[in-house]
């Protein structure tokens, strides 16, 4: 006969504490997350190292979502991709489109993926798997920006930025559909916006002359660095 966990034992014997799982896998509060060491050539692809956890800050058109699922395709070692558009997109009926306009609702919409986000990478990094997480972060929103992040998932992610020119996002933007395509006034609000991480102690990358192989190589070496001497932030 199985019994509920924190029920009471036949026999009088201790309760079990309550544990909160996720699926099988005990999900852990958020804790530093694991530091693996580079290779030789400064290259995180190999499987013998542990899980490492980025997030990958970028705006609409600036390529994050295409570089995150390369990176995590090839590497060497278990890697998931965690895309926050993805996550949010999963709402259907009654989902918020920001290009309906900005309110509470979409705003909301917004929170819970990021936490759903987070709660994902947390437990990918608790059972071994590597993570990188594409979001567009605002360097003038901390609270619900990094430091939400970092509340999320822990103090050990790695943020990494990807800022191509304004005319190489008003480019890729022109190619997106759907939801996912926003006005070039809009796409130019948010790339002034990102500028603000020049100078924030943020690893960044100007990809506006990589192919996606070249950006993905290069934030390879990034990630490598940034575990050698994590900015901070």
């Amino acid at each position: 006969m199985q019994h509920a966990v924190g029920a009471p034992q036949p026999g009088g014997g201790p309760t079990p504490p309550v544990v909160s799982v996720t699926g099988h896998f005990p999900l852990p509060a958020a804790a530093p997350v694991q530091v693996p060491a580079p290779d030789g050539n400064g290259s995180l692809s190999g499987g013998a190292h542990g899980p490492v956890a980025v997030l990958l800050i970028g705006a609409a058109g600036a390529g994050k979502t295409t570089i995150a699922r390369h990176w995590a395709d090839n590497r060497g070692a278990p890697t998931a991709h965690i895309s926050l558009d993805d996550v949010r997109e999963w709402v259907r009926a009654g989902f918020a489109d920001p290009q309906a306009g900005w309110n509470e609702h979409s705003e909301a919409q917004y929170r819970l993926a990021r936490r759903t986000c987070g709660f994902a990478a947390r437990n990918f990094l608790a059972n071994g798997v590597s993570c990188i997480i594409d979001d567009a972060v605002f360097p003038d929103r901390p609270a619900v920006g990094l430091g939400g992040w970092k509340r999320h998932v822990g103090p050990g992610l790695l943020p990494v930025v990807l800022l191509p020119g304004l005319d190489v996002v008003l480019t890729r933007n022109a190619e997106r559909s759907g939801n996912r395509r926003l006005s070039d006034e809009e796409v130019a609000r948010i790339h002034g916006r990102m500028a603000g991480w020049y100078g924030s102690g943020l690893p960044i990358i100007d990809n506006s002359q990589l192919d996606v192989v070249s950006a993905a190589a290069a934030l390879d070496r990034v990630v490598a660095r940034s575990i050698q001497g994590p900015p901070v932030w």
